[in-house]
């Protein structure tokens, strides 16, 4: 088992987003996350991430076994291309750049800064750090925004593919990335509390 998250509770601003949430993920395994806006579906990929304090519950993850992907592409507009991935690769162990390129189509666009490319080509530099590294859990906030068709088709593969190397995915999205093998799907409309309903540390200071 990769990760297990139990009996968790997470707020935000002091109110409470959900509570009681459980499940675990192993080798193989894909987590979707869904729900309407504010319903915490960032706050718990954080959360796991170890970004965000928990209320309640327990998260068990290996801090070396993930890769946090958030709603920022987290690029530098002043490199280039190469030279973003060349940073991230140092970063998680030298790994080959040629495959990043080729999967994320960024071959023709290595040499061009990264402050002149479109909104959808900056995602795809983001998501593309996701092959540079041994990581076996991918933890993705809204991965496929500003991706066109094509580019979300693309990404869907890799993500596949990433399954069946013995990876695994904890994903908050509201598209369908048409993954059904060893999949959950998760709404956290269904662990809301009470709306209005204040955290314990908050209500100390009432």
């Amino acid at each position: 088992m990769l990760l297990s998250v139990d009996n968790l509770s997470v707020s935000r601003g002091g109110i409470s987003l959900f509570e009681g949430l459980n499940f675990t993920l192993s080798t193989g395994e894909f987590v979707l996350i869904n729900g309407g806006n504010g319903v915490g579906k960032t706050s718990l990929l954080r959360s796991i991430a170890g970004l965000q304090p928990i209320d309640k519950g327990k998260i068990a993850i290996n801090a070396d076994n993930f890769i946090f992907a958030g709603d920022a592409n987290g690029i530098k507009t002043a490199l280039t291309v190469l030279e973003n991935l060349r940073f991230w690769s140092a970063i998680f162990g030298g790994k080959n750049l040629h495959e990043a390129l080729e999967k994320f189509q960024l071959r023709q666009l290595k040499n061009r800064f990264a402050g002149k490319l479109s909104a959808g080509q900056k995602r795809r530099l983001s998501l593309a750090r996701l092959l540079l590294t041994d990581r076996p859990i991918w933890l993705l906030d809204e991965p496929t925004v500003s991706l066109d068709k094509r580019s979300m088709k693309q990404f869907s593969k890799i993500l596949k593919n990433h399954l069946e190397a013995g990876g695994a995915a904890v994903v908050s999205t509201h598209i369908d990335l048409g993954l059904t093998r060893s999949s959950l799907t998760i709404n956290l409309e269904d662990y809301q509390m009470k709306n209005g309903n204040i955290n314990a540390s908050v209500k100390a200071f009432l």
